[in-house]
């Protein structure tokens, strides 16, 4: 299978300049998944937990969270029960490929405002 952001039928979220395509899902219990996420510049996914390990990398753009920057070509883990909110840095949107193991937990202060 071959992707180009450009031309990738992206499914909007219920947060604004937030979009996904799915790659992959377990359809069992587990949770898992694989996907593709979008972040427009200053867009920002709310705060949540990861249920299990999330693996992260980062194929255009950059976006920051509590625990600093990170750039094009940058590979993240975030641990089991890790909790933060991310939000596109710079001009161009920030596109990841993310491997969600167990899904996420979208935090309850996180939307109370929403």
């Amino acid at each position: 299978m071959k992707l180009d952001p450009a031309t990738i039928e992206w499914q909007e979220t219920r947060y604004p300049g937030i979009f996904i395509h799915l790659l992959w899902l377990d359809e069992g219990s587990s949770g898992d998944a694989a996907v593709l996420i979008r972040m427009d510049p200053g867009c920002s996914y709310p705060r949540h937990r990861h249920v299990r390990e999330e693996d992260v990398l980062i194929l255009e753009g950059s976006y920051a969270d509590e625990r600093g920057e990170y750039h094009a070509g940058t590979f993240l883990r975030n641990p089991a029960q890790s909790v933060h909110s991310a939000r596109a840095t710079g001009t161009v949107p920030c596109i990841l490929f993310a491997v969600a193991r167990g899904g996420i937990e979208i935090l309850r202060d996180a939307v109370a405002g929403a």
